[in-house]
């Protein structure tokens, strides 16, 4: 499948039929050949990846669940599935309850569970399937409850799928050009191996996808709604590289492209190649690789270094180029979400849609776009209690139809040669009530607040997060979600390693990092409410006599929020001031890109509170 073919697949919504007891058997037929008394089942690939091909949806496989976070451990006479509380009514729904139990995730949940196994129990694991870090903690609680971990290959889950299991993906792989990338590839590799010699480190193994795009400047379509390429690289003090890809994604020109410096072999050539670096040090990330990676590093006599991805941070300070390029996606983006917004407020109104006619809408508009290369994601289309779960995905047995006097949450994205889009609003269908307008409000004055505060230069997004919540608070209120993720540039909506959320994050919030800004509340069973808007941190202008570096954020989403659910009375002037302003710029850049009839629309919705 070439990169184009894989554009803007169709958004799914089919019920993954749950797996029950024939998968599940057919599994532990291969434990019990290995004499394992249990296996973990981790969401995450050979490439930690959180959307996957559907070669390694194992998690899928096994359970019938395809959220996308979670984890399973089988054992001979029973199932845990993990899953976190966005997809407490998709795991529920998607697992064989005489199969599988339903159990919360967190990030002791495997290590727990392993503690428990009878003393002298053997579990296996894929340790291309896990982080260093988690492997360790899976050891410790093994090593504690006098139970076996013990690494297997194969696979015994890919061995019991066998000839069904879908071929791994083959997208070509083609270059980012030096207009949306701002800085070529020997560039970056030069700045990034100078480090790497002054720190006398001979290489560092790169294995994330979203690593390789942005070092080589190459685009691929291995991972769903993500233009990744899949496989590793080597890249050395010298600023050269090894690149391995399968040779079938090498698209024409691509060599052309990566330079004399760049050398590219199959996949099977990384563990020969790491032999080069006997007796020195190479540089992996113990929280981006798997520990099959540690441990080829170790037998190539090698000396591993764990330690961040040297493309982790200079690939979340986006560039000027690629900041102007995101500003255009998503006014772009922009003008098509507000005709998805006026179809909302107009039509829907009376035809009432169901969910999944919603998100089809939304894609189909999107979709319309020329040179829109994706979604981003999957929509989110939840009604009423669906729009209590914050990661809800519609499908054919939940799918509801909408109804006057409630709430409609639309979570969506598109991916764009240029940018990222990440974006959610919720509406009122019909008449909203005093209690929509009143916690609508709340969320809305956290948005604001996380939106205009100014911060000092090494301030984390854990700092800034109460900013969100304050409001919710104040009134007993709070949501289990963060209120910020990274996001990449025609790269992975979901980028780390800067968030805004209640856990601890130690890096600090720098020039050029996109973030969301998403507060939300929701009533279980009754209703859900997110604000998201993306923006990019930039310097902040320093009042006379200041004396610090200061920090704010400046706005890259631009669509009407519903004012319909605002109780204008709760506001502050400077709140209404801000709301003002922000709808006045909605129609000063969405005016020309869209319809008489919907800019008429988007007038009168964007007028001054």
């Amino acid at each position: 499948m070439t990169a184009d073919s894989a554009h803007f697949q169709h958004f799914d919504v089919t019920t993954q039929p749950s797996q029950g007891v024939t998968n599940v058997a057919a599994l532990r037929a291969e434990m019990k050949k290995l004499g394992l008394d249990g296996f973990i089942v981790p969401h995450e690939d050979e490439h930690q990846n959180e959307y996957l091909p559907d070669a390694n949806e194992r998690l899928a496989w096994v359970s019938g669940f395809t959220g996308s976070a979670g984890a399973a451990i089988i054992f001979m006479d029973r199932a845990i599935l993990f899953a976190d509380g966005r997809y407490t009514l998709q795991s529920r729904e998607q697992t064989d309850p005489s199969v599988f139990s339903v159990e919360d995730f967190n990030a002791s949940s495997l290590a727990d569970t392993v503690a428990k196994a009878p003393r002298g129990s053997v579990i296996g694991y894929d340790a291309a399937l896990i982080s260093p870090f988690g492997l360790n903690a899976l050891l410790t609680a093994a090593d504690s409850a006098g139970v076996t971990l013990k690494s297997v290959s194969p696979n015994p889950l890919d061995l019991a799928w066998g000839n069904a299991r879908p071929a791994q993906p083959m997208a070509l792989i083609v270059p980012q050009p030096l207009e949306y990338a701002g800085v070529a590839s020997a560039d970056k590799r030069a700045h990034l191996a100078a480090t790497l010699k002054a720190n006398n480190i001979a290489a560092a193994l790169i294995t994330a996808p979203s690593s390789l795009a942005w070092l080589f400047n190459i685009r691929g379509g291995d991972v769903i709604r993500s233009p990744l390429p899949l496989g590793q690289a080597i890249l050395k003090s010298d600023g050269s590289a090894d690149l391995f890809i399968e040779p079938a994604k090498i698209s024409d020109g691509l060599l052309e492209w990566l330079g004399n410096e760049v050398t590219v072999a199959g996949p099977g050539a990384v563990v020969p190649a790491l032999k080069a670096f006997t007796g020195q040090s190479v540089l992996i990330d113990a929280n981006l690789s798997s520990a099959y990676w540690l441990e080829a590093i170790k037998a190539a006599g090698a000396t591993p270094l764990t330690a961040d991805d040297p493309c982790l941070l200079p690939r979340a300070c986006k560039n000027d180029v690629e900041l102007a390029g995101t500003t255009a996606a998503h006014i772009r983006d922009g003008a098509l979400l507000t005709t998805f917004l006026h179809w909302l407020a107009t039509e829907a109104q009376e035809t009432l849609p169901t969910e999944i006619e919603v998100a089809r809408k939304l894609e189909s508009i999107r979709k319309s776009g020329s040179d829109i290369r994706d979604l981003s994601f999957d929509t989110i289309s939840g009604f009423g209690p669906h729009g209590a779960l914050p990661h809800y995905k519609v499908n054919v047995s939940s799918d509801l139809k909408t109804a006057k006097g409630n709430l409609l949450l639309v979570d969506s994205g598109a991916q764009f040669l240029d940018g990222t889009t990440d974006v959610t609003r919720t509406v009122a269908m019909g008449e909203p009530t005093a209690e929509h307008r009143r916690m609508f409000t709340l969320v809305l004055k956290g948005h604001i607040a996380l939106a205009t505060v100014k911060f000092p230069a090494g301030t984390t997004g854990t700092h800034l997060d109460a900013l969100a919540r304050q409001f919710l608070w104040a009134e007993g209120f709070d949501y289990d979600h963060g209120t910020g993720h990274g996001v990449g540039v025609y790269l992975g909506v979901h980028e780390g390693p800067q968030r805004i959320a209640k856990a601890l994050n130690r890096y600090a919030l720098q020039t050029g990092m996109i973030v969301s800004n998403e507060p939300g509340f929701y009533k279980a069973g009754e209703y859900g409410i997110r604000i998201e808007n993306l923006q990019y941190v930039t310097e902040a202008e320093i009042p006379a006599g200041g004396e610090r570096l200061m920090h704010r954020f400046e706005n890259l989403t631009w669509a009407p929020i519903d004012r319909n659910l605002i109780d204008v009375s709760l506001l502050t002037p400077a709140e209404r001031s801000y709301m003002d302003r922000y709808h006045a710029r909605c129609v000063e850049l969405l005016s020309p890109l869209i319809s008489d009839e919907v800019r008429g629309w988007l007038m009168q919705v964007c007028a001054p509170l």
